[in-house]
């Protein structure tokens, strides 16, 4: 029999495998064509510039995953981002992989775009643009060109963070192309790259086609011709290392801000290691789930609140690599209240909302960060839920959560179901960061519950056509019906959407925390905690 050690471990090597592919980006041929023009690749880009000894916080990798087939696929969104340390200071960067269709922007590039802006703004971040872009993906160009979170948010940003005082730095390192060329203009410096970096609103064939001006593309818009003729470039380069050894000098200067002071003291490695067997296999029975906070947090200690009410969610304070957090984790045994009634793990019952609601308003009273733990299956239903008014526990809980003002990570390690997912700070919620475990799932309801329900609406459907449903007919549409549900649910359809930001290793778990927290810090404008109109 598969044990819970050896499942997880085989989600965690399948993960890592497709992660492999992904970071070839356009395949090995678009990457050997890189090279022949003396460039880098994104990646080694940011590996060159960011501190070697410090923690890279990819975001995004599995963006566009199995989407865009028609048009041969977009590898991480075309885009490499994260959040690390340059010169000591720890900030966001974006590079464009013009191994993948030359850069150019597909939908899901736009909003990975914007998500790692949002993560600089939210957080007080220094961003770097690396930029080498063809512009918008034609083909696609009315799915990312003109709504509100479409490509032109990102200049309005660009404006947005510079009166926020956050520090905008674009290297280009190849094509700036036509409404992308706003980017780096529109950040505080740009750095150019002479022989591959180029910026201009039309490049030399669409102004041969518009005004029949014969020109080339270097002495049109390249670094030497922005640098000494139309001053829209602040710096240009020989090579690409000169270039970000000089964003290294840069960063290494900026003046330091305030932090937000979020405590945090010497941390301690955790007394247990229960992350890769707490859990069952396939999350398909109950588990403890305090195994595995007390597995993340330092030295196994965890200050449970109100540990005897509401016990399908845990909640508590401890410390993540020394850093204090407030943990909102849904228990998944099954337990019983002191009535003697028992209570399915993972479901949020009047008691356990009450209790998370409360517990998320006294963090926000003592401006400590929260870390909710996922597992959830949704809301207890049935009459005697409703009659003791789970609909209005429910908006408790789910207001607490929408007007925190402490900084919230969500970690996704099971189910993600319905309104629970909403309860437990899902993407919608404004998590600082939210990451999932492979063993997660995340939908409006579980795959069986779904299929069934999905079953009997095309099984009436058809029957109402006069068709003859047989039991082997409806055996083989609910296969067909929860294979295509099931896939759905699956962290990897997430992470291609961005509902969240990466799938990651449970043993990195720790890290993650304490790096977004550490990233939180840096911002210390903290809004009035104000509940408004609270269900009573």
């Amino acid at each position: 029999m598969e044990s819970n050690n050896s499942w997880m471990q085989q989600e965690v090597d399948k993960t890592n495998a497709l992660l492999k592919k992904i970071y070839l980006g356009g395949g090995q041929k678009s990457i050997d064509k890189q090279k022949e023009r003396n460039k880098l690749t994104a990646r080694e880009r940011i590996e060159y510039l960011r501190d070697k000894d410090s923690h890279f916080v990819e975001i995004g990798a599995f963006a566009g995953y199995e989407m865009y087939e028609e048009y041969g696929g977009c590898a991480a969104g075309g885009t490499v981002a994260g959040v690390g340390y340059v010169s000591g200071r720890q900030c966001v960067i974006v590079a464009n992989d013009q191994t993948v269709k030359a850069g150019a922007w597909f939908p899901i590039t736009g909003k990975k775009n914007l998500r790692m802006q949002e993560i600089a703004m939210e957080n007080n971040l220094p961003i770097i643009y690396l930029v080498d872009s063809a512009g918008v993906f034609l083909p696609m160009q009315d799915e990312i060109f003109p709504d509100k979170e479409h490509f032109g948010r990102i200049f309005r940003n660009n404006a947005r963070m510079s009166a926020m005082g956050i520090t905008q730095i674009a290297a280009v390192m190849g094509a700036c192309v036509a409404g992308g060329a706003y980017l780096p203009i529109m950040s505080d410096e740009t750095l150019m790259v002479e022989g591959n970096g180029s910026i201009f609103l039309a490049g030399s064939y669409l102004v041969k086609a518009a005004i029949g001006e014969d020109i080339d593309n270097e002495t049109l818009g390249g670094a030497a011709t922005h640098t000494e003729i139309s001053g829209i470039a602040d710096y240009k380069f020989d090579t690409e290392q000169d270039c970000l050894d000089h964003i290294k000098r840069m960063m290494g200067m900026l003046g330091h801000t305030p932090k937000a002071g979020f405590d945090r003291i010497e941390p301690a490695m955790p007394l247990k290691n229960d992350l890769f067997h707490a859990m069952n296999v396939r999350n398909s029975k109950p588990y403890d789930m305090l195994k595995i906070i007390e597995s993340l947090v330092d030295n196994s200690s965890f200050e449970q609140f109100k540990e005897d009410y509401g016990k399908t969610i845990l909640c508590g304070y401890a410390r993540i690599d020394g850093w204090a957090v407030g943990i909102v984790a849904n228990q998944r045994m099954i337990t019983k209240n002191k009535k003697g009634e028992m209570q399915i793990g993972g479901v949020i019952y009047n008691d356990s909302a009450d209790k998370a609601a409360r517990f998320i308003m006294n963090c926000n009273q003592k401006k400590i960060p929260l870390v909710f733990l996922q597992d959830v299956t949704g809301f207890m239903v049935g009459s005697r839920s409703e009659h003791s008014g789970i609909i209005k526990d429910g908006a408790k809980l789910v207001n607490a959560v929408a007007n925190s003002v402490v900084p919230k990570i969500t970690i996704v390690v099971g189910n993600s179901f319905g309104a629970g997912n909403y309860a437990m700070c899902g993407k919608a919620y404004d998590p600082r960061f939210i990451y999932a475990w492979p063993s997660a799932k995340i939908a409006v309801m579980g795959g069986d519950q779904a299929a069934k329900t999905l079953l009997q609406i095309q099984t009436a459907t058809l029957k109402a056509k006069g068709e003859t449903i047989t039991p082997e007919v409806e055996k083989e549409l609910l296969e067909k019906i929860k294979n295509s549900y099931e896939k759905q649910t699956s962290p990897y359809y997430a992470a291609a959407r961005l509902w969240i930001d990466a799938i990651i290793n449970p043993s990195d778990t720790r890290a993650l925390i304490s790096d977004g927290i550490a990233a939180a810090n840096n911002n210390p404008q903290i809004d009035e905690f104000k509940l408004g109109v609270f269900q009573v």
